[in-house]
């Protein structure tokens, strides 16, 4: 027998165990306590998509007999029609045309946010960003989208500008450059809706540092722990003694990874760095000279040298 509780007027919980997590049995449409198995609820509606679907698949058949899983970010919570394809003779007029046309269905508000949204997917699934940051994104577009703050800005721009906030304010900041190779907007139009969107939403964003980047970049190059550590040491190290004023904390990075790399057995070039860092050469130089006189200051205490200092390259 079902027996439900709430512990308080908008959340479904157990009497005895108000602060465990509940399991949904979705075969039997039950919410369980995770501590004494309590069926808290009964007969949950399953909200999510009926089918799943694959990109590759050739056949135009939709099996869904339901609409998609509910979004609130679109007007109804996305319980709008859609209307198939026609079939038979009778599906079209005399001109060949559809009599039933599913966009006419949708308004240009919804049109316009689903959009938005499929592009902010697309874009986080080639640099392989996850759904929390994703549903941020979308989030931070709905708000600019209502506010109409950004008007004669394409979506794609806010969409790729709304990427680029919700990475920096979920703590895994990624590049202009890394947005831009993923988008079809240009960096400078990127970075002026950016700015707008900040003014708008009065929001902020917090100062990237060397370390939001290090372990990326490293893992990216190959480079073992021991490299990883000494890279971040030696940049934190530069910063505080401000010896690279005026330098971007990417590139202070990759002249760190590039220093520690050359003081080991696992050497990288200034260009295999700046590939992955999307930083150019000279501007990976130009921060490796201002580090380099102060080299002996910057090394962790415990790093092994393959490469004495004395020996490491001018530039």
């Amino acid at each position: 027998m079902a027996s439900s509780s709430r512990y308080d007027t908008n959340k479904l919980c157990c009497s005895s165990h108000p602060d465990a997590p509940l399991i949904e049995d979705y075969r039997a449409g039950d919410q369980i306590c995770s501590e004494c198995g309590l069926v808290v609820g009964d007969r949950v509606i399953d909200v999510g998509s009926e089918w799943r679907t694959f990109s590759n698949e050739k056949s135009g058949d939709d099996p869904s007999r339901v609409g998609g899983p509910e979004n609130p970010l679109l007007n109804g919570c996305d319980l709008s029609t859609m209307i198939g394809p026609g079939r038979g003779d009778a599906s079209f007029d005399e001109f060949g045309i559809s009599k039933l046309y599913t966009g006419r269905t949708m308004s240009s508000y919804d049109r316009s946010l689903i959009n938005a949204f499929k592009e902010i997917n697309s874009m986080a699934d080639r640099i392989n960003l996850p759904k929390t940051i994703v549903d941020r994104a979308n989030n931070l577009f709905k708000q600019v989208h209502d506010g109409r703050s950004l008007k004669g800005r394409s979506n794609d721009a806010i969409a790729s500008a709304c990427l680029y906030i919700a990475c920096r304010q979920e703590g895994v900041p990624r590049t202009f450059k890394e947005i831009c190779a993923v988008s079809k907007i240009s960096k400078k139009e990127i970075g002026r809706c950016f700015k707008l969107i900040l003014k708008a939403l009065q929001t902020s964003v917090d100062l990237i540092t060397t370390e939001d980047f290090m372990s990326r970049f490293c893992s990216n190059l190959g480079l073992p722990n021991m490299v990883q550590r000494a890279a971040t040491h030696i940049a934190r190290k530069a910063v505080e003694i401000d010896i690279v004023p005026g330098r971007s904390p990417i590139s202070v990075a990759a002249a760190a990874i590039y220093m520690a790399s050359q003081a080991s057995e696992d050497k990288r070039s200034q260009k295999e760095i700046g590939d992955i860092a999307g930083v150019a050469d000279v501007t990976i130089r130009q921060s490796y000279k201002l580090m380099y006189p102060h080299a002996a200051r910057l090394f962790p205490e415990d790093f092994k040298f393959a490469t004495p200092i004395e020996q490491l390259p001018l530039w």
